[in-house]
């Protein structure tokens, strides 16, 4: 059974699917999770918390994906093509951003009239005792060139597998080329083109080792 935050920031998306987000009001987010408007502000503070622990579940729901795409390291077949995963990646990403106007809006830094802005606090929240815990959590929303730092960075740790230090090197600026190709797919729709094949095409095939020597040896 989902908790009353959850079934608070299911509401919010769900009524940000139908109106503007300045169109939503506190009151029916609360009504429709059914819980009291209270609990809602308890949760989340404000309008403006609110919109940033829905950008922040996107966010983060988008890089489990990622992971998912990049598969299990300690299942990765000896010889497997790092662009396979990495292609994976890509098509996540152009797919998520098509149906998820949240996840799009963090992947681009494209915020529409529709959407919530995004509150991004500099430093960290005062550790009052009135500010619970889980806000101050929510205050750390990503730049897209954060977002896209720490997609490279899973990928390359994903795939990375003991390499040489320049061949890691190598891999991590594939693995944001990819991720940037696939951005290209999200800012201009290219119709039926499939964009995980693109990307494929573009990557050489270096198959992901599980080597013994740690990079920079």
């Amino acid at each position: 059974m989902p908790t009353a935050r959850e079934s608070l920031l299911d509401a919010a998306f769900v009524a940000l699917r139908g109106r503007p987000w300045s169109a939503v009001r506190m009151v029916d987010v609360a009504a429709a999770a059914g819980v009291s408007r209270q609990t809602l502000y308890n949760e989340f503070g404000s309008k403006d918390g609110l919109a940033r622990a829905l950008v922040r579940r996107e966010a983060d729901a988008y890089l489990a994906g990622v992971d998912g795409a990049l598969g299990d390291p300690a299942e990765t077949a000896e010889g497997e093509d790092s662009g396979l995963r990495l292609a994976a990646v890509a098509d996540w990403t152009v797919r998520s951003a098509r149906t998820n106007p949240l996840v799009r809006a963090v992947l681009t830094g494209f915020w529409g009239e529709r959407l919530p802005t995004p509150v991004r606090v500099v430093g960290a929240l005062p550790s009052s005792p009135y500010v619970p815990a889980q806000r101050r959590a929510d205050a750390a929303l990503p730049s897209p060139v954060e977002l896209l730092g720490q997609v490279r960075d899973r990928a390359l740790a994903a795939l990375e597998s003991n390499r040489p230090k320049e061949e890691a090197e190598r891999l991590a600026r594939e693995c944001e080329v990819a991720v940037r190709l696939a951005l290209s797919y999200v800012v201009a729709p290219a119709g039926a083109e499939d964009p995980a094949k693109l990307i494929r095409g573009c990557l050489p095939a270096v198959p992901v080792r599980s080597g013994s020597s740690p990079v920079g040896e």
